[in-house]
């Protein structure tokens, strides 16, 4: 028997492929190398991967802090700025008030005193709701707007149907927000009988 038919004889140096059972020699494919040892390479993936989550999750608990920080200090500044927001109005009101307390603690005053502190103080009245934006609404000779005017009575007269024609209490305006309605009398409309 030869080398080449004997399997487990050694192979030549000149051959290239080792003979087979059959006795016909077949070229052998020989494949990448593996990788030693994958695991290292997934357990440092994994150490970084817990790494970014845990930083995620940092910035996200930091985020939601900031967040309700925010929250409650604008809670906090709204609670204020209605606590204090008619504090300007009522510092321009003092004087008014002072006014007022002053002309009654005269004793005896001539009328004509009187008259001229009370008309001095309705001007600084004026003066506080000019200040804050406060509006009279003397609506006299206008068209009837239900928004801003409360019909009281209807009364016949020579203006046009629907228009005020007298005035029992100015309303008040602040920024376009009635305060009050005028009470006011109405132009009935006309009859024809």
């Amino acid at each position: 028997m030869t080398t080449q038919e004997r399997p487990d004889a050694p192979v030549p140096p000149g051959d290239a492929s080792p003979p087979t059972l059959t006795g016909r020699s077949e070229p052998e494919y020989v494949g990448e190398p593996r990788p030693a040892d994958p695991a290292p390479d997934i357990a440092a993936l994994l150490r970084k991967a817990e790494d970014e989550v845990a930083d995620l999750r940092d910035a996200w608990l930091r985020a939601r802090a900031d967040i309700e920080n925010v929250r409650k200090q604008s809670a906090s500044e709204i609670a204020r700025a209605r606590k204090f927001a008619i504090e300007n109005f009522a510092e321009d009101l003092l004087p008014v008030r002072d006014a007022l307390e002053a002309t009654l603690a005269t004793g005896a005053a001539a009328p004509e005193a009187l008259k001229a502190g009370v008309q001095l103080t309705l001007k600084q009245l004026a003066a506080a709701f000019d200040k804050a934006k406060v509006v009279a609404v003397d609506p006299v000779g206008a068209k009837f707007d239900p928004n801003v005017h409360q019909a009281m009575t209807m009364v016949d007269a020579d203006l046009p149907p629907n228009t005020v024609a007298q005035v029992f209490q100015k309303g008040y305006v602040l920024n376009d927000r009635v305060l009050r309605p005028a009470m006011v009398a109405v132009v009935r409309p006309k009859t024809s009988d």
